[in-house]
């Protein structure tokens, strides 16, 4: 049976693209979750040229899931011993598809934490769809205050947002980091896991760096004298 897509988020998609829908669309890497995601994909088709350029130009970014997004979820759910019963801060969720994952693996308790409402409605939309709850904050430092664990997937498409590393760190919780923005990064205070390929979902038709995925995770060794 299909699920309408909640009222809400769909009025916030056509504020800027009054022609697209959202559908309960299942991902390439994290097959066992869906996302509420732009419509206008076929299985052997990117998106039309004028609808990626509307995109890019002022992206509602929680209706597509970026491809950070995606390994840090696989990852997740392949290593659930990480989240399970612990406190998950998810930071810049984007679309939820993080702490959606948390949730999935067995998290105690899962906050997704950010600014813009849009992200915080869109994660709380999608947690609806996959049948767990999570909870939404705007307040970074109550987040990091009670968190177990901390998420962030894609968050340095703004490299203002470097300083926030450190703050994790500084928090005392492990952190699990996943970018595609930032080649060669190499952030103080963590150790690279890995290299994942991966495209963000629907695809935009990216430059194959954005499609090169980094795992780092949080190690205060690597800061001893």
């Amino acid at each position: 049976m299909s699920v309408s897509a909640p009222l809400a988020l769909q009025a916030r998609l056509n504020a800027l693209l009054p022609e697209i829908q959202l559908c309960a669309t299942p991902l390439p890497l994290v097959p066992e979750l869906s996302l509420w995601l732009l419509d206008r994909l076929l299985a052997d088709q990117r998106l039309e040229q004028e609808v990626a350029n509307a995109l890019m130009e002022a992206p509602p970014y929680w209706s597509l899931c970026w491809a950070s997004g995606q390994v840090l979820a696989r990852h997740l759910l392949t290593h659930p011993e990480w989240v399970k019963g612990r406190c998950v801060v998810d930071v810049g969720p984007g679309s939820g598809v993080v702490a959606v994952a948390a949730a999935r693996a067995g998290a105690r308790r899962v906050i997704a934490c950010d600014l813009d409402p849009d992200a915080l409605a869109a994660s709380e939309a999608n947690a609806a769809l996959n049948g767990v709850s999570v909870e939404l904050s705007g307040d970074l430092e109550a987040c990091l205050a009670v968190a177990d664990r901390v998420t962030a997937a894609d968050i340095l498409y703004d490299r203002d947002n470097l300083p926030l590393l450190d703050r994790f760190r500084q928090a005392g919780a492990p952190v699990l980091l996943a970018d595609s923005r930032i080649a060669g990064l190499n952030p103080p205070g963590y150790r690279l896991l890995g290299h994942w390929h991966a495209t963000t979902w629907p695809d935009l038709g990216e430059a194959n760096e954005f499609n090169q995925v980094r795992l780092f995770l949080s190690d205060p060794h690597l800061l001893e004298p």
